[in-house]
């Protein structure tokens, strides 16, 4: 198996369709030996039951804001598993007022709490955990087609997953004379928890659906299964990377186009 004898931690899992638990999913197949993190109590009570799915007992409290939880942390991976080859950040957040109207009203606080949970959090974390990352590990994180271009609703988690993307390629300068290669992959949009706070998202999917090239929506499985690469030996040369898994659509210059039963063009999203 791919992942035989690989260790990693999964930080972000909220429940089964969190396309953290897809990554998490994709590498367990391949034989890789799991920990998770939870934010609070009430998230533990989901999070166990995940991890024993995956054959893990190692399921430690993490808030990424936290000093004394990313202090303690690689002490706790080292009691359990010594060094671990992977890291997974999943973790992104902004006030949900914040999804809501024009970007240019967007407070300060509210952008400061985006940008600390979601991109800050990925440097701390790494950080906090680099004493126990094997030699020729991997970081990776997640990101979304709303950084480097305009999506409705998405405001400052936009900005934020612009900062993540360049944040990316910095720490893979940094972390490339270890050995370590950081990436993320940017996936489509999934009926997840972290979505549910973005206005008109069933549009939003059904529009990825009908000008993506493969006429789909991306899967937490289809998501899990490109993150098991980036994470094992197979992408050993990979490094500073945004590596897309949504069905095509970031290639789409436009809107389809097709007929209607009269031969009148229309964009397929109307059709």
């Amino acid at each position: 198996m791919i992942m035989n004898g690989k260790k990693g931690l999964i930080v972000g899992v909220a429940n089964a369709k969190s396309i953290a638990y897809g990554i998490a999913q994709a590498c367990h197949e391949q034989g890789a030996k799991l920990a998770f993190t939870f934010l609070n109590d009430a998230l533990k009570k989901r999070v166990e039951p995940i991890a024993a799915e995956f054959d893990s007992k190692f399921v430690y409290e993490l808030d990424v804001n936290n000093e004394e939880h990313l202090n303690t942390i690689a002490d706790k991976i080292r009691a359990d598993l010594g060094e671990i080859d992977f890291i997974v950040h999943a973790v992104a957040y902004a006030p949900k007022e914040a999804l809501e109207g024009e970007f240019i009203n967007t407070t300060k606080e509210a952008f400061d709490i985006a940008m600390g949970t979601s991109v800050y959090s990925l440097l701390s974390l790494t950080r906090a955990v680099l004493p126990v990352l094997k030699e020729g590990g991997s970081v990776l994180t997640l990101t979304y087609l709303g950084g480097p271009k305009f999506v409705p609703h998405y405001n400052v988690m936009g900005v934020a997953k612009a900062a993540l993307e360049s944040s990316v390629r910095y720490l893979a300068h940094d972390l490339g004379a270890k050995n370590i290669r950081v990436n993320a992959i940017s996936a489509g949009p999934i009926k997840t928890l972290a979505a549910s706070g973005i206005g008109d998202f069933r549009m939003i999917l059904h529009y990825n659906e009908v000008n993506s090239p493969l006429k789909r929506n991306v899967t937490t499985e289809d998501v899990g299964k490109s993150a098991m690469y980036l994470l094992s030996d197979l992408a050993s040369g990979v490094t500073g990377e945004i590596h897309y898994v949504d069905c095509g659509y970031n290639t789409m210059g436009m809107a389809d186009i097709t007929t209607d039963d009269e031969g009148n063009t229309i964009l397929a999203i109307n059709k």
